[in-house]
């Protein structure tokens, strides 16, 4: 297989900036801990449901934003193989990631199968 390593790292770095965007974003809209915008929220409102409401708000984003450092980290990690001549072979396995796989997932370090058994563990 003859992976286009140059393709796969502007994919990669469009895809770093963009996520590194939403981060930005996230933490623009809530730049204070979780706990301190509960805490904030029930201070000021009385109505419980409009409290629950609004702190499940703040987890989501929360959670995305957590989400969005880990394909960063992913990212970084794909990019790094790139750089050492890895990009394209499973991590698990040592063999060659299907294209299809890289193309859906370009920070993909592990082949499906591999990635299955990871996920039953």
């Amino acid at each position: 297989m003859s992976i286009d390593t140059q393709q796969f790292r502007a994919t990669l770095l469009e895809e770093r900036q963009r996520v590194e965007h939403a981060l930005a974003a996230l933490r623009d809209e809530h730049p204070g801990s979780l706990d301190e915008e509960v805490e904030e929220i029930a201070a000021t409102s009385d109505n419980l449901a409009e409290t629950a409401t609004a702190t499940l708000g703040r987890e989501i984003d929360y959670t995305l934003g957590e989400n969005s450092g880990e394909v960063l980290a992913q990212i970084d990690a794909a990019l790094d193989r790139i750089e050492t001549g890895t990009y394209g072979i499973c991590a698990g396995c040592g063999r060659e990631i299907p294209q299809p796989r890289l193309e859906a997932y370009p920070w993909a370090s592990l082949c499906i199968d591999c990635k299955r058994l990871a996920e039953q563990r």
